[in-house]
């Protein structure tokens, strides 16, 4: 007989609220080596998934470059709604023509602009010169920095001076092919096009310093395609009736899924945009939540749902429980829907609190297919926004959606605030270090999954779910002095770094 912890659903009804930082599993026993786990899983009932990562849909985390690299991973972004309809099908449509993980910032002017700075180069090696100064039109040329730095006249137009035989590739092509391309005809950079386009609109730059870096970074696994070949990507709308419209344009732009964004989502309004979804596309995942109960859960999956987003104020900028008054710790919001939606084979993600690979560990052995990060990858070179620095530490914004800032732009409808007379936030602005690309740290991050999985005994998610389930994985609740005697402690000073 097993004395040592408790299993889940002992520990998981006894009226408590735990978080991950509550709980801690009892070591397992290992008889295979930490590599040969495996972390593949599923996003939702149809999309399968090399990594259990999901990029979450906030305007500080998920656009192009972002789901770019996350699918080039295995993983999977979804692409934020605070936009206009034709800006969120610009991001999908630039995204779904990318090849190679990563997406440059592109900057674009017409034949009569004049450059006045350097500084309008940003960091690009060049600017595009297009006939409406806009990458939707047809390419003319290019501006090297080189070229404008040897300008005589600063003032003269651009159309003067510019290259007129710009080198470019289809976007269509992979990273070995570009990089072979480039070495052979020994260049600093070259255009990515999209060939589908009639324009062969712009959509990527890559540069050989790109490839050098691309090169020294951790071998990427399975990128996550489609059957068209192309990245996976999901995006988020709301439950608005000029969301059915947006719909519309970014199932035109090929998404994968679609998740249905609110803070609550045992609404009215979202089982009518879920039964809406699923009667105009049949063929497109759908993704309902947020839910923390087994009841919100069994409400949406009897409408077909095919995945389960679970959290509700547990993410760091977020403040609905503080002033709301409603949710749920997030370990036993994992629980205790993911019990339920076992029953119908319904994948769930763990929305929120995600801040270290052990939090990952725990979403995972507590029933969750994927973790959904915002803050873990807020501050990574992807994210959208600029860098800035901040008492000496380099940071980007990061904001919650509930915050009043990312409400002014629309985002209060997740909150079924967009039509109430007095806005009340419920998320707040931040700011996060800079973490580099998550295309190193990611990698790094999943290995430390693999050794918390091995450390179990699971080696897959499929045998951490069976664990769990069986009552063989077995837990204990920590003490405030046991968190403490868990982390790094008793220290004057320590550099803390994971690789």
């Amino acid at each position: 007989m097993n004395d040592d912890g408790f299993p889940a659903e002992r520990l998981f009804n006894q009226g408590y609220s735990y978080t991950y930082d509550d709980v801690i599993f009892l070591p397992g026993y290992i008889d295979f080596p930490a590599d040969d786990v495996n972390l593949s899983t599923k996003l939702s009932r149809n999309i399968p998934l090399s990594i259990p990562c999901v990029a979450s849909p906030m305007d500080t985390v998920t656009e192009t470059s972002m789901a770019v690299a996350m699918a080039a991973l295995g993983g999977i972004g979804i692409v934020h709604y605070n936009n206009t309809i034709s800006q969120q099908a610009s991001i999908i449509r630039a995204a779904k023509s990318h090849k190679i993980p990563f997406s440059a910032d592109l900057i674009f002017a017409s034949p009569s602009d004049s450059i006045h700075s350097a500084d309008e180069f940003a960091n690009s090696p060049c600017i595009f010169v297009t006939e409406s100064g806009n990458k939707q039109s047809k390419l003319l040329g290019y501006v090297s920095m080189s070229d404008w730095e040897n300008l005589s006249n600063k003032e003269a137009r651009i159309s003067t001076y510019m290259n007129t035989s710009p080198v470019t590739l289809p976007s269509s092509y992979n990273f070995n092919d570009v990089a072979g391309y480039m070495a052979s005809k020994n260049l600093d950079f070259v255009a990515l096009v999209n060939e589908e386009e009639e324009n062969g609109e712009v959509v990527n730059l890559v540069t050989s310093a790109d490839m050098e870096r691309i090169k020294g970074l951790p071998k990427l696994g399975l990128p996550s395609l489609g059957e068209d070949g192309k990245f996976l990507l999901g995006a988020a709308v709301g439950t608005r009736e000029s969301d059915k419209e947006r719909l519309e344009h970014l199932v035109k732009e090929g998404i994968n899924a679609v998740v249905i964004d609110s803070s609550q989502g045992n609404s009215l309004y979202q089982i009518n945009m879920i039964k809406h979804v699923k009667h105009t596309y049949p063929h497109l995942d759908v993704i309902g939540g947020n839910v923390v109960t087994n009841y919100q859960a069994e409400n949406l999956i009897k409408q077909g749902v095919d995945g389960l987003r679970v959290g509700m104020g547990s993410g760091s900028i977020c403040t609905t429980q503080e002033v709301c008054a409603v949710g749920r710790g997030q370990a036993t919001a994992v629980y205790k829907v993911s019990s339920i939606a076992e029953q119908h084979g319904i994948p769930v993600i763990a929305d929120g609190g995600i801040s270290n690979s052990g939090h990952i560990v725990k979403a995972l052995s507590l029933g969750a297919s994927t973790v959904m990060m915002g803050s873990f990858l807020a501050g990574s070179n992807e994210a959208p926004g600029t860098y800035e620095y901040k008492n000496g530490l380099r940071v980007k914004k990061y904001r919650g959606m509930g915050s009043l800032e990312a409400m002014t732009k629309g985002s209060d409808a997740r909150y079924l605030g967009d039509t109430a007379k007095l806005k009340i936030a419920q998320g707040v602005v931040g700011s996060v270090a800079d973490k580099g690309s998550i295309l190193k740290f990611i990698p790094y991050t999943m290995q430390a999954v693999k050794q918390g999985f091995q450390d179990l005994g699971a080696s897959s998610l499929q045998s951490a779910h069976h664990l769990l389930r069986s009552g063989k994985l077995r837990l204990e609740v920590r003490t405030g002095a046991a968190q403490v005697e868990g982390g790094v402690h008793g220290l004057v000073g320590y550099d803390k770094r994971y690789f």
